[in-house]
């Protein structure tokens, strides 16, 4: 372990083989090929590998995905039952949380089963990906689940930055640009609003828009720590002290390899706890 911190993971895709084999076909290709992963990634890991994993890295809890990517029917879409992150959870609920995935087109049934979800199954955020819908986060789709999560008093993760091809059939357009956060941070001032992906290659607006509104936080994950932006780093170790919190987007980034890398950027130690575990605990309520 890089450090004595044991870090929170706040972005993780839970892959085990039952979950690798109801992926879309082009999951593998884009794990192996777009980021050079290993091989063993198309057969995913069983849940005690990724346990072993996170010991091995230091990471004490991950939140866990339930990820809606795209609207069904549309090709490379997919979406993970929420259930399959419950047992997960109910598993290890000491190192294990659940976030509910959205599909903004879904409308109030979407609402109704992030509520569900929520108030039921103990799960303490939601996820979006605005470009597998090409809504960018200001849309009029997203603001119910929006005030949604304002009554549930949860935070929302919304992908910011370039989106990539993921699907060569169906190329998407890159919808997140952080400033599309601004209107959703003045019309939800209550809502914790929390750009993932670290907004990359729009990462100074982030900045200004995590800077700006009390309520807008930011992830660092999906990007190796190595080649981080410097104005980035310096924000974490400075004045943005407060505002970012740590994940690894697993499988794009193994949670080893993130905490080594960041062990390397020479964090001070105030801030670098705050960025691997205390603004989380802060952030999401937690114990």
């Amino acid at each position: 372990m890089p450090d004595e911190i044991l870090a929170i993971d706040t972005v993780v895709n839970p892959l085990t083989p039952e979950i690798v084999a109801s992926r879309p076909a082009w999951s593998g290709e884009f794990h192996t090929g777009t980021f050079k992963q290993e091989s063993a990634v198309r057969a995913g890991y069983t849940k005690e590998a990724m346990l072993a994993m996170m010991d091995e890295a230091g990471i004490g809890r991950a939140f866990l995905v339930a990820a809606k990517i795209g609207q069904l029917g549309l090709p490379g879409s997919w979406h993970l039952d929420p259930a399959v992150v419950a047992d997960l959870v109910q598993w290890r609920p000491e190192r294990f949380s659940g976030l509910v995935g959205l599909d903004p087109t879904q409308g109030m049934a979407g609402v109704r089963e992030l509520r569900r979800w929520v108030r039921q199954h103990g799960f303490i955020g939601a996820h979006g990906y605005p470009h597998w819908f090409e809504l960018p986060p200001d849309h009029a789709r997203w603001y119910p689940f929006y005030a949604e999560c304002c009554e549930l008093g949860v935070p929302i993760q919304l992908q910011v930055g370039q989106s990539l091809v993921y699907d060569p059939r169906r190329p998407l357009r890159s919808v997140g640009r952080p400033i599309t956060l601004d209107a959703v941070a003045c019309d939800f001032p209550e809502l914790k609003l929390v750009g993932i992906h670290i907004g990359i290659p729009w990462h100074d607006e982030m900045i200004a828009m995590a800077w700006k509104h009390r309520n807008v936080f930011i992830v660092a994950d999906a990007h190796a720590p190595k080649h981080w932006p410097e104005s980035f780093v310096r924000y974490i170790d400075s004045y943005g002290q407060d505002k970012v919190m740590f994940g690894t987007d697993f499988p794009v980034l193994h949670f080893k390899r993130m905490r080594e890398e960041v062990a390397a950027l020479g964090l001070r130690p105030g801030p670098l706890r705050k960025f691997l575990r205390d603004n989380a605990l802060r952030v999401y309520g937690l114990a």
